[in-house]
C-alpha cells in the first residue's frame, strides 16, 4: 500500500496539471467531438480511406510513361542493318511491332485509322550510305492527334536511335569523324527518369488540402443545420475553445491518412525516403492545418452541406491549378505565379520533392515552411473571426 499513493497521487497531479493546461471545458469539447466522430463512421472512413485511394490511383493514371506503342515498318533496304535497326526500336517497351507495310500510302492509312501509333520508313539505301559514311535519314512517322504522346514517342525514337548509333560505332570504328564532340548526359537525383515520383510527391500535397478542405467544411456546415451549434453556444466555453475543439480531432484523423499514405508512397510506390521524415512530417501538418483552415473558412460563408462543397469545387480547381503539383511549375502561366507563390499545395510539394528525392533539410526548404506557416495562420485567424463573428 505504501507503494500504490506515489502512483495514485502522480496520476492525480498529471490529471491537474492537463486540466490547467487545457482547461476542463476544452477536454470536454474535445471529448465530445471525438464521440461525434466514433458515432459517424462514414466520416472516420472519408478522412483515411479515399486520399489513400485517390492517391494510388492518381499516381498510375497521372503516370506520363508512354508504352507498347503500335508501330508499322516499311523497310525498303531488307538487310541485316536494317533488320537490326528494327529489332532495337521494337525490343524496348515503348514500341510494339504491329505489322510490315510495303507502301507509304499503307503506312499512312493505318495511322489514320488509328490502326498504328507511328511508323518508321527505311529507304533503300540504308546499308550501302552507312558503309559509304553518308548520313542516313530514316522517316519516322507520328500519330499527333496527341501532340503529348508524339512528343514523348519522338524522343523515345531518338534514344532508341542514338543508342543504335553507338553500337554502330562500336562495330564500324570508321564511322567516327575527328574532332567530333560526345554529349554525355547525368542525370541527377532519379537516375531511371521515374516519372512516379514527380506525381505522386505532388499528389499528396493536393490531397491533403482537398480531402481537408471539403471535409472540415462539410462536417461544420452539418453540425450548424443539425443544431449543435446553437447548444454550445449556451455552454460556457469560448469560441477559440470551440473552434479548437472543431479542428482537433480532423487534424489528428488526417495525420493518420498522412502517415499510412506515407507509408503506401515507400512500400507500394517505391518512392525513396533521402530526406529527414521529421521535415516531411512537419511539412505535412502544416499542410493539414491549412486545409482544415480553409475549409473552415468557406463553412462561414456558406448555410448547407451542399453549399460548402460546390464552394470548395470553385476554390479547390484553382488552387490545383497553379500548385505545379501535377505539371512543372514552370509551365505556370507569368500573371498567375504570384498566386502559385501563396499556393500551400505548391510550397509543400516543393518539401516533398527536396526532402524525400534529393534529401534536403530544413536550411534548404525554410522559405517554404514560412510561408506555408504564415498561410496556415491566416487562414485559422480568419476562421476563428468569421466564426465569433457569425456566432454574436
Amino acid at each position: 500500500m505504501a507503494y500504490d499513493a506515489p502512483d495514485a497521487g502522480q496520476g492525480v497531479t498529471m490529471k491537474k496539471f492537463l486540466n490547467r493546461l487545457v482547461g476542463h471545458r476544452l477536454l470536454a469539447l474535445l471529448r465530445k467531438e471525438f464521440a461525434q466522430i466514433r458515432r459517424d463512421r462514414r466520416l472516420a472512413i472519408s478522412l483515411i480511406m479515399p486520399p489513400i485511394v485517390q492517391l494510388l490511383l492518381f499516381s498510375l493514371v497521372l503516370d506520363a510513361t508512354v508504352s507498347n506503342l503500335k508501330l508499322g515498318i516499311i523497310d525498303e533496304s531488307r538487310t541485316p542493318e536494317s533488320r537490326d535497326l528494327i529489332a532495337t526500336l521494337t525490343e524496348s517497351k515503348s514500341f510494339r511491332l504491329s505489322g510490315y507495310y510495303y507502301s507509304p500510302n499503307q503506312l499512312g492509312d493505318a495511322i489514320s485509322r488509328g490502326s498504328l501509333d507511328a511508323g518508321v520508313v527505311i529507304p533503300r539505301d540504308f546499308t550501302k550510305d552507312l558503309k559509304r559514311g553518308r548520313p542516313v535519314t530514316v522517316q519516322f512517322l507520328l500519330n499527333a492527334m496527341n501532340a503529348n504522346t508524339a512528343a514523348i514517342a519522338q524522343g523515345y525514337a531518338e534514344g532508341v536511335l542514338t543508342t543504335w548509333n553507338q553500337g554502330l560505332v562500336r562495330v564500324s570504328p570508321v564511322a567516327i569523324q575527328k574532332g567530333s564532340v560526345v554529349l554525355t548526359s547525368a542525370y541527377l537525383y532519379n537516375p531511371g527518369l521515374i516519372n512516379t515520383w514527380f506525381v505522386v510527391t505532388g499528389i499528396f500535397g493536393l490531397l491533403l488540402i482537398l480531402n481537408g478542405s471539403l471535409v472540415a467544411a462539410t462536417s461544420m456546415v452539418k453540425e450548424r443545420e443539425a443544431g449543435t451549434i446553437e447548444q454550445l453556444l449556451m455552454s460556457p466555453a469560448g469560441t477559440y475553445e470551440i473552434i479548437i475543439a472543431k479542428i482537433v480531432p480532423l487534424f489528428l484523423l488526417l495525420f493518420i491518412m498522412v502517415l499510412v499514405a506515407m507509408a503506401m508512397i515507400k512500400v507500394v510506390l517505391n518512392v525513396p525516403f533521402n530526406g529527414s521524415i521529421i521535415t516531411l512530417l512537419c511539412g505535412a501538418a502544416l499542410c493539414v492545418l491549412s486545409g482544415i483552415g480553409i475549409g473552415t473558412v468557406i463553412a462561414t460563408y456558406t448555410h448547407s452541406a451542399y453549399q460548402a462543397q460546390l464552394t470548395s469545387f470553385f476554390v479547390n480547381p484553382l488552387l490545383t491549378t497553379v500548385s505545379g503539383a501535377i505539371t512543372p511549375s514552370e509551365a505556370i502561366p507569368a500573371w498567375l505565379r504570384p498566386l502559385a507563390s501563396i499556393n500551400p499545395i505548391h510550397h509543400f510539394s516543393v518539401i516533398a520533392r527536396s526532402s524525400m528525392i534529393k534529401g534536403s533539410g530544413i536550411a534548404t526548404l525554410w522559405p517554404n515552411f514560412l510561408v506555408l506557416a504564415a498561410f496556415t495562420v491566416v487562414m485559422v485567424v480568419a476562421s476563428v473571426l468569421r466564426f465569433r463573428k457569425q456566432l454574436s
